[in-house]
């Protein structure tokens, strides 16, 4: 059963996703008093990288230029994941299948299963301000979790709702040393994603289904049933293709007594 191959690329777009959250943010500086354009404001947009907050503390340590201005290096955030595990708490029946359609295909597609996948964002920053200015446009949003929809499975149109939950916040001050060590301040704020992974998608060898049929009884012994109404539903038009823009014919029947009748006349036909 192992080694079929498929790829739907999900924890890529699940990674992507939750990056895109944080791709925007700002940070605004009133300008100093020798400016002479009085109110003027300097409007700057953080980097954003997927990297592990070592390495981004690493390249701090081994610059020797101090003197470059503060913004083309801090402040700056960083992102990875950091873990996967399963979510029993979303676990549904491992033999529960349902349809979809690729092109003019029809699909068979077993229920995904529940992972949940753990993100660590960091901000560096050396000015506190300017740490609390980002960490106030991410705060508000999760409450404690924030929804991304996510196309997982782009060939058959599955898109789900992603709760992204904010776990908890940390803060370090690497302030430690002579005046010659560079400052940094340092927020970790942990995210727990709960994703689904799709398994192979194998085509149906059911076919269309092209009419639905439901009889309803007033006994639960058919044979004994003194009433009994059965709904039928076909598209419309009936030679619809699932690519196609249809809609559903419906026609209820109604039986009394063994014999057909008309609840509206109230007399057998």
């Amino acid at each position: 059963m192992l080694g079929t191959y498929y790829y739907h690329e999900i924890l890529r777009k699940t990674i992507v996703s939750f990056g895109t959250l944080f791709n925007d943010i700002h940070i605004r500086h009133t300008a100093d008093s020798g400016n002479t354009e009085a109110g003027l404001v300097s409007d700057i947009k953080v980097p954003l990288a997927y990297a592990p907050q070592q390495k981004f503390l690493a390249k701090l340590e081994q610059l020797a230029n101090l003197d470059r201005p503060v913004a083309m290096t801090l402040p700056r955030m960083s992102f990875e994941m950091t873990g996967i595990s399963y979510d029993a708490t979303r676990k549904s029946g491992v033999t529960k299948t349902f349809k979809a359609v690729d092109g003019d295909k029809v699909k068979k597609v077993y229920y995904p299963v529940p992972y949940d996948v753990q993100f660590e964002l960091s901000i560096y920053s050396k000015l506190n301000d300017d740490a609390l200015q980002i960490i106030e446009q991410i705060l508000p949003y999760f409450q404690p979790s924030f929804k991304l929809t996510v196309d997982l499975v782009s060939t058959i149109g599955e898109k789900r709702d992603i709760p992204v939950t904010l776990n908890n916040i940390t803060f370090q001050d690497d302030y430690e040393g002579n005046f010659e060590t560079r400052r940094a301040l340092i927020y970790t704020i942990n995210f727990t994603a709960q994703t689904y992974l799709f398994g192979p998608i194998a085509d149906s060898s059911d076919g269309l289904i092209k009419k639905v049929q439901v009889d309803y009884h007033t006994d639960t012994d058919k044979d004994k049933a003194k009433r009994e109404v059965r709904y039928t539903a076909v598209p419309d038009p009936i030679d619809a293709e699932p690519g196609d823009d249809f809609g559903f014919s419906e026609t209820f029947e109604f039986f009394g007594d063994g014999k057909e009748f008309s609840p509206a006349q109230g007399k057998d036909l």
